[in-house]
């Protein structure tokens, strides 16, 4: 990981830099709606934090990591909401720029604990660009972690200058590519992987991006592509893929094959909405304190699993006592 990396005189711990939307949760044991100007009377519908990306710093910042976040929301109801939802939990949401020409991001997830279809209005959610992250910033920060690659359309185009002004000032970086409405499945993604340390794809993703139906196949065939071919690249063995695969737990492969594997943590998941993502910041505060990868996959497969305890994205996210508790308690 680096010195610069591990150096604790840093400001922050995580920088992510992703999309910012809220999320409205209509929850019941059959949430679909039906048409013909029907009312139907349903179990919750509420208000809660939503971007995989913040999902993703709101969970780092519950497990003690220093947090910042850059994105975009509009000058509205929903990105008041997120702001302050992100200031409760002590991210810094300094370099969040408002916008006075869009509507901030918002999602409809209609879920019945077990699946769920969601609704998406754009709005900012595609805005946030490379020229909103500040130098100093990068300079005050220990890691930096790009989410929801497919849905930044304003940030791709300039995303290896800041991977490169990322690595430049020291820090280690990650990326979430989370599912591509499009179903193109690259947008420049095989182009940034030799920029980065830690690529987080879910079994499907992974599979998709790469072509191939096996996932590990897919998650080293990828890894492969993201080794450095020239002294103008990065440096470094290339990206490590960190797989998660739901009730199949997660594996890491790097450019050599699978080196590290997990079995699933054991929960009565209620809703599981940004599971995925709160694995990723499991994962990145054990591999940020220096753990093996056995151990980061493991707590990042138990921050994910205890998150689908309680509906929404972070109302189940655990602390750092409560992760580790549960690891103690579960077998290796």
């Amino acid at each position: 990981m680096g010195d610069v990396a591990s150096d604790p005189t840093r400001r922050f711990d995580l920088l992510v830099v992703g999309e910012v939307n809220a999320d409205v949760i209509v929850a019941d044991p059959d949430p679909r709606p039906t048409f013909g100007q029907a009312e139907r009377i349903v179990q919750d519908i509420r208000p809660a934090v939503g971007s995989s990306s913040v999902i993703t710093a709101c969970a780092a910042a519950r497990l003690g990591l220093r947090v910042a976040m850059v994105g975009v929301v509009g000058d509205d109801l929903f990105g008041r909401f997120m702001l302050d939802a992100m200031r409760e939990r002590a991210i810094d949401v300094s370099a969040v720029r408002v916008a006075d020409d869009a509507p901030t991001g918002a999602s409809v997830i209609l879920t019945d604990g077990r699946d769920r279809a969601i609704l998406t209005a754009r709005g900012t959610i595609g805005a946030v660009t490379a020229g909103d992250v500040p130098a100093e910033l990068l300079r005050q920060t220990r890691h930096l972690h790009i989410g929801s690659w497919f849905l930044q359309d304003a940030l791709r185009p300039d995303a290896i200058g800041l991977l490169r002004a990322a690595r430049d000032a020291g820090l280690t970086t990650s990326l979430d590519p989370n599912w591509d409405p499009s179903e193109r499945w690259d947008d420049g993604l095989t182009a940034v992987l030799p920029w980065l340390d830690l690529v987080f794809p879910n079994d499907t993703e992974a599979s998709r991006i790469a072509g191939f139906d096996d996932p590990e196949i897919a998650a080293v065939e990828l890894a492969r592509l993201g080794v450095p071919g020239t002294a103008a690249a990065s440096s470094g063995p290339g990206p490590v893929f960190v797989v998660k695969c739901g009730a199949d737990g997660a594996f890491a492969a790097t450019a050599a094959g699978v080196v590290a594997r997990v079995g699933p943590y054991p929960v009565t998941a209620l809703d599981t909405t940004g599971a995925g993502d709160t694995f990723d910041a499991g994962f990145l505060a054990a591999w940020l304190d220096g753990a093996a990868l056995v151990d980061a996959l493991r707590a990042g497969a138990v921050a994910g699993a205890l998150s689908t305890t309680a509906l929404g994205g972070v109302d189940g996210q655990p602390s750092r006592s409560a992760l580790d508790a549960a690891l103690l308690g579960w077998p290796s």
